[in-house]
């Protein structure tokens, strides 16, 4: 079975053609090799491949043509011990350390609220040298 149809069946990527395009890029190790797309697999072999921001290390244990359920599709890999404790300490970490961004209270401003800081902005503010006061 081709890797990028076992990686897309076992619901890592969502479409093949992405599962071939981190394949092309050598983001996905098999047995600690770069492969190409259509590389075979077969059950014993040990996946190594980058989801977000975690490495995950994984078994085949078996084949599947066709994308099943997540439940169907979890029984045909076997995750190490040490990227399932690596995973859940990155999702730890994401849960504490939130993302800057949220942090802003308010972003762009509303219409409404344009027009109101545009009313206090009247003629007499200007980028010239102001020669009436003296």
């Amino acid at each position: 079975m081709r890797i990028d149809k076992w990686l897309w069946a076992a619901r890592f990527y969502k479409t093949r053609s992405l599962a071939a395009q981190e394949l092309d890029k050598g983001r996905i190790q098999l047995n600690g090799h770069a492969v190409k797309p259509a590389h075979d697999i077969k059950p014993g072999d040990m996946l190594m491949l980058r989801q977000r921001n975690v490495l995950r290390e994984v078994q085949v244990l078996g084949l599947s043509m066709q994308r099943g359920t997540a439940p169907l599709a979890q029984a045909l890999y076997e995750e190490s011990a040490d990227s399932v404790a690596r995973r859940l300490l990155a999702a730890e970490q994401r849960k504490l350390h939130s993302e800057p961004a949220q942090t802003i209270t308010h972003g762009r401003p509303t219409k409404r609220e344009r027009r109101s800081i545009d009313k206090g902005w009247d003629s007499r503010w200007s980028a010239s040298i102001d020669t009436s006061g003296s």
